[in-house]
Protein backbone atom coordinates (compact mmCIF):
# COMPACT_ATOMS: atom_id res chain seq x y z
CA UNK A 1 0.00 0.00 0.00
CA UNK A 2 1.10 3.49 -0.82
CA UNK A 3 0.12 6.19 0.89
CA UNK A 4 0.47 9.44 -1.51
CA UNK A 5 1.45 13.31 -0.08
CA UNK A 6 1.28 15.40 -3.45
CA UNK A 7 1.28 15.30 -7.15
CA UNK A 8 3.61 17.75 -9.28
CA UNK A 9 0.41 19.18 -11.36
CA UNK A 10 0.00 22.67 -10.91
CA UNK A 11 -4.06 24.02 -11.08
CA UNK A 12 -4.35 27.00 -13.19
CA UNK A 13 -7.55 27.97 -10.80
CA UNK A 14 -8.57 28.11 -6.88
CA UNK A 15 -10.24 25.25 -6.03
CA UNK A 16 -12.83 26.61 -4.18
CA UNK A 17 -15.28 23.79 -4.12
CA UNK A 18 -12.62 21.51 -3.09
CA UNK A 19 -11.73 23.71 -0.42
CA UNK A 20 -15.33 24.11 0.76
CA UNK A 21 -15.81 20.09 0.78
CA UNK A 22 -13.13 19.57 2.70
CA UNK A 23 -13.80 22.42 5.60
CA UNK A 24 -17.77 20.65 5.07
CA UNK A 25 -16.60 17.41 6.14
CA UNK A 26 -14.42 18.44 8.85
CA UNK A 27 -17.56 20.43 10.05
CA UNK A 28 -20.28 18.04 10.07
CA UNK A 29 -17.89 15.37 11.47
CA UNK A 30 -16.93 17.65 14.70
CA UNK A 31 -20.77 18.54 14.88
CA UNK A 32 -21.84 14.39 14.57
CA UNK A 33 -23.37 13.37 18.00
CA UNK A 34 -21.33 11.17 19.51
CA UNK A 35 -18.29 11.76 17.54
CA UNK A 36 -16.93 13.52 21.28
CA UNK A 37 -15.87 10.17 22.03
CA UNK A 38 -13.46 9.57 19.27
CA UNK A 39 -12.04 13.37 19.81
CA UNK A 40 -11.42 13.12 23.87
CA UNK A 41 -10.35 9.36 23.62
CA UNK A 42 -13.78 9.15 25.78
CA UNK A 43 -16.59 7.02 24.94
CA UNK A 44 -19.56 5.22 26.60
CA UNK A 45 -23.01 3.91 25.79
CA UNK A 46 -24.68 7.36 25.66
CA UNK A 47 -22.46 8.84 22.99
CA UNK A 48 -22.93 5.38 20.86
CA UNK A 49 -26.97 5.72 21.44
CA UNK A 50 -26.78 9.01 19.83
CA UNK A 51 -24.31 8.70 17.25
CA UNK A 52 -26.47 5.08 15.97
CA UNK A 53 -29.57 7.57 16.37
CA UNK A 54 -27.70 10.14 14.06
CA UNK A 55 -26.47 7.23 11.43
CA UNK A 56 -30.34 5.70 11.35
CA UNK A 57 -31.40 9.42 10.35
CA UNK A 58 -28.90 10.61 8.03
CA UNK A 59 -26.77 7.52 6.46
CA UNK A 60 -27.73 5.91 3.55
CA UNK A 61 -28.60 2.09 4.19
CA UNK A 62 -28.94 -0.31 1.14
CA UNK A 63 -31.89 -1.98 2.12
CA UNK A 64 -33.28 1.48 1.95
CA UNK A 65 -32.45 2.45 -1.27
CA UNK A 66 -33.16 -0.53 -2.98
CA UNK A 67 -35.97 -1.47 -1.59
CA UNK A 68 -37.56 1.49 0.14
CA UNK A 69 -37.35 -0.75 3.03
CA UNK A 70 -37.63 1.72 6.35
CA UNK A 71 -37.31 0.44 10.19
CA UNK A 72 -40.05 0.63 12.13
CA UNK A 73 -37.88 0.99 15.40
CA UNK A 74 -34.78 3.43 15.25
CA UNK A 75 -32.43 4.47 18.03
CA UNK A 76 -33.85 7.44 20.18
CA UNK A 77 -30.69 8.26 21.55
CA UNK A 78 -31.39 7.46 24.95
CA UNK A 79 -30.23 4.70 27.20
CA UNK A 80 -32.44 2.49 28.58
CA UNK A 81 -31.98 -0.50 31.76
CA UNK A 82 -33.49 -3.74 31.37
CA UNK A 83 -33.33 -7.01 32.89
CA UNK A 84 -30.03 -8.06 30.77
CA UNK A 85 -28.22 -5.00 31.31
CA UNK A 86 -28.10 -1.57 29.54
CA UNK A 87 -29.05 -0.57 26.05
CA UNK A 88 -30.18 1.82 23.77
CA UNK A 89 -33.61 2.68 23.66
CA UNK A 90 -36.00 2.62 20.35
CA UNK A 91 -39.05 3.79 19.45
CA UNK A 92 -40.78 4.55 15.97
CA UNK A 93 -38.70 6.98 14.19
CA UNK A 94 -40.20 11.04 14.34
CA UNK A 95 -39.36 12.24 11.38
CA UNK A 96 -39.84 10.85 7.62
CA UNK A 97 -36.81 9.72 6.07
CA UNK A 98 -35.81 9.84 2.55
CA UNK A 99 -33.58 7.43 1.18
CA UNK A 100 -32.07 9.21 -2.12
CA UNK A 101 -31.28 12.23 -0.14
CA UNK A 102 -29.65 9.92 2.40
CA UNK A 103 -26.90 9.59 -0.21
CA UNK A 104 -25.92 12.81 -0.27
CA UNK A 105 -25.98 13.32 3.59
CA UNK A 106 -24.09 10.59 4.19
CA UNK A 107 -21.27 11.65 1.88
CA UNK A 108 -20.29 14.53 4.84
CA UNK A 109 -20.69 11.79 7.61
CA UNK A 110 -17.69 9.83 8.81
CA UNK A 111 -16.94 7.50 11.22
CA UNK A 112 -13.28 8.61 12.93
CA UNK A 113 -10.94 10.46 12.27
CA UNK A 114 -8.53 8.09 10.74
CA UNK A 115 -11.59 7.80 8.03
CA UNK A 116 -11.78 11.33 7.74
CA UNK A 117 -8.06 11.92 7.28
CA UNK A 118 -7.75 9.43 4.87
CA UNK A 119 -10.60 10.56 2.38
CA UNK A 120 -9.67 14.05 2.41
CA UNK A 121 -6.12 13.53 2.13
CA UNK A 122 -7.21 11.88 -1.12
CA UNK A 123 -9.40 14.42 -2.28
CA UNK A 124 -6.72 17.44 -1.00
CA UNK A 125 -4.32 16.30 -3.69
CA UNK A 126 -6.44 15.07 -6.42
CA UNK A 127 -9.21 17.32 -6.39
CA UNK A 128 -8.28 20.49 -7.45
CA UNK A 129 -6.91 19.44 -10.72
CA UNK A 130 -10.31 17.83 -11.44
CA UNK A 131 -11.99 20.78 -10.40
CA UNK A 132 -9.39 22.77 -12.91
CA UNK A 133 -10.48 20.91 -15.60
CA UNK A 134 -14.40 20.97 -14.99
CA UNK A 135 -14.81 23.76 -13.62
CA UNK A 136 -16.01 25.01 -10.39
CA UNK A 137 -20.30 24.22 -11.11
CA UNK A 138 -19.20 21.00 -13.07
CA UNK A 139 -16.76 19.70 -10.40
CA UNK A 140 -19.91 19.68 -8.27
CA UNK A 141 -22.14 18.23 -10.04
CA UNK A 142 -19.13 15.52 -11.24
CA UNK A 143 -18.63 14.97 -7.75
CA UNK A 144 -21.93 14.56 -6.63
CA UNK A 145 -22.61 11.82 -9.39
CA UNK A 146 -19.97 10.20 -8.11
CA UNK A 147 -21.14 9.54 -5.16
CA UNK A 148 -24.49 8.64 -5.96
CA UNK A 149 -22.99 6.13 -8.53
CA UNK A 150 -21.14 4.97 -5.91
CA UNK A 151 -23.49 4.38 -3.11
CA UNK A 152 -26.00 2.85 -5.58
CA UNK A 153 -23.77 0.49 -7.02
CA UNK A 154 -22.94 -0.76 -3.62
CA UNK A 155 -26.35 -0.95 -2.58
CA UNK A 156 -27.12 -3.28 -5.45
CA UNK A 157 -24.96 -5.70 -4.39
CA UNK A 158 -25.69 -5.57 -0.96
CA UNK A 159 -30.06 -4.58 -1.19
CA UNK A 160 -30.36 -6.70 1.85
CA UNK A 161 -27.97 -5.27 4.21
CA UNK A 162 -29.14 -3.15 7.17
CA UNK A 163 -25.81 -1.56 8.26
CA UNK A 164 -25.57 2.33 7.11
CA UNK A 165 -23.06 3.57 4.85
CA UNK A 166 -21.19 6.99 4.95
CA UNK A 167 -18.13 8.18 3.81
CA UNK A 168 -16.87 10.54 1.25
CA UNK A 169 -14.84 7.73 -0.55
CA UNK A 170 -17.16 6.90 -3.35
CA UNK A 171 -17.46 10.50 -4.59
CA UNK A 172 -13.43 10.65 -4.11
CA UNK A 173 -12.84 7.80 -5.81
CA UNK A 174 -14.93 9.16 -8.93
CA UNK A 175 -11.98 12.32 -8.68
CA UNK A 176 -9.30 9.46 -9.06
CA UNK A 177 -10.47 7.51 -11.67
CA UNK A 178 -10.77 11.13 -13.51
CA UNK A 179 -7.75 12.40 -12.94
CA UNK A 180 -6.35 8.03 -13.73
CA UNK A 181 -8.15 9.49 -17.26
CA UNK A 182 -6.88 13.33 -17.75
CA UNK A 183 -3.68 13.14 -15.35
CA UNK A 184 -2.31 9.77 -16.30
CA UNK A 185 1.60 11.10 -16.43
CA UNK A 186 1.65 13.51 -13.59
CA UNK A 187 3.75 12.54 -11.18
CA UNK A 188 2.50 11.68 -7.49
CA UNK A 189 4.81 12.24 -4.80
CA UNK A 190 4.45 8.70 -2.17
CA UNK A 191 5.15 6.89 0.41
CA UNK A 192 6.38 3.68 0.48
CA UNK A 193 5.74 1.56 4.31
CA UNK A 194 9.12 -0.91 3.27
CA UNK A 195 11.13 -1.03 7.00
CA UNK A 196 10.85 2.53 6.82
CA UNK A 197 8.21 4.91 4.64
CA UNK A 198 10.38 5.36 1.36
CA UNK A 199 9.29 8.48 -0.41
CA UNK A 200 8.96 7.49 -3.80
CA UNK A 201 7.72 9.94 -7.62
CA UNK A 202 5.66 7.67 -9.50
CA UNK A 203 3.62 8.34 -12.58
CA UNK A 204 -0.17 8.89 -11.92
CA UNK A 205 -1.39 5.92 -13.41
CA UNK A 206 0.56 3.57 -11.49
CA UNK A 207 -0.54 5.15 -7.92
CA UNK A 208 -3.96 5.05 -9.18
CA UNK A 209 -4.03 2.37 -10.79
CA UNK A 210 -2.53 -0.12 -7.69
CA UNK A 211 -5.01 1.74 -5.89
CA UNK A 212 -7.88 0.35 -7.92
CA UNK A 213 -6.75 -3.16 -8.02
CA UNK A 214 -6.42 -3.21 -4.47
CA UNK A 215 -10.13 -1.78 -4.02
CA UNK A 216 -11.22 -4.43 -6.67
CA UNK A 217 -9.36 -7.36 -5.31
CA UNK A 218 -10.76 -6.36 -1.69
CA UNK A 219 -14.83 -5.82 -2.74
CA UNK A 220 -14.19 -9.59 -4.09
CA UNK A 221 -13.59 -10.93 -0.38
CA UNK A 222 -9.98 -11.81 -1.82
CA UNK A 223 -7.00 -10.73 0.51
CA UNK A 224 -9.36 -9.45 3.83
CA UNK A 225 -10.41 -11.85 6.21
CA UNK A 226 -13.93 -10.29 6.43
CA UNK A 227 -15.75 -7.44 4.33
CA UNK A 228 -15.45 -5.20 7.49
CA UNK A 229 -16.68 -1.90 7.67
CA UNK A 230 -14.84 -0.67 4.08
CA UNK A 231 -17.32 -0.61 1.17
CA UNK A 232 -15.15 -1.80 -1.25
CA UNK A 233 -17.45 -1.94 -4.38
CA UNK A 234 -18.35 1.45 -3.77
CA UNK A 235 -15.03 2.40 -4.40
CA UNK A 236 -14.70 0.65 -7.14
CA UNK A 237 -17.89 1.85 -8.83
CA UNK A 238 -17.34 5.32 -7.79
CA UNK A 239 -13.99 5.44 -9.59
CA UNK A 240 -15.57 3.89 -12.79
CA UNK A 241 -18.11 6.48 -12.96
CA UNK A 242 -15.38 9.21 -12.46
CA UNK A 243 -13.46 7.19 -15.52
CA UNK A 244 -16.78 7.33 -18.03
CA UNK A 245 -17.38 10.71 -17.43
CA UNK A 246 -14.13 12.34 -17.68
CA UNK A 247 -13.47 10.15 -20.83
CA UNK A 248 -15.02 12.93 -23.22
CA UNK A 249 -12.80 15.83 -21.88
CA UNK A 250 -9.46 13.71 -22.62
CA UNK A 251 -8.78 14.81 -26.28
CA UNK A 252 -9.80 18.45 -25.00
CA UNK A 253 -7.76 21.60 -23.28
CA UNK A 254 -4.34 20.93 -23.08
CA UNK A 255 -2.93 20.58 -18.97
CA UNK A 256 -2.23 23.97 -18.23
CA UNK A 257 1.26 25.24 -18.17
CA UNK A 258 3.65 25.19 -15.33
CA UNK A 259 3.99 28.54 -13.72
CA UNK A 260 7.20 30.08 -12.63
CA UNK A 261 6.77 29.48 -8.98
CA UNK A 262 5.85 26.23 -7.50
CA UNK A 263 5.47 25.03 -4.16
CA UNK A 264 5.71 21.08 -4.07
CA UNK A 265 4.32 21.11 -7.41
CA UNK A 266 1.68 23.58 -7.20
CA UNK A 267 1.10 27.14 -7.38
CA UNK A 268 3.05 28.73 -4.12
CA UNK A 269 -0.07 31.56 -3.95
CA UNK A 270 -2.13 28.28 -2.92
CA UNK A 271 -0.19 27.86 -0.16
CA UNK A 272 0.23 23.95 -0.84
Amino acid sequence: MVIPVHDVNPARRTPYVTYALIAANFLVFLRTPGIAGSVTGESGLSQLCHLQAFLDHYAAVPQELIHHRLPRLVPTGQVVTGPHGEGCLTAPPDYDKSPPLSVLTAMFLHGSWLHLLGNMLFLWIFGNNIEDRLGHVRFTLFYVVCGYAAAYGFALLNDDSGAPLIGASGAIAGVLGAYLVLCPKARVWVLVPFLIFLPLRLPAWVVLGFWFVLQAVYSSGAGVSTAGTVAYAAHVAGFLVGMLLAWPLRPGTPPPPEPRRLLWGRRARHGW
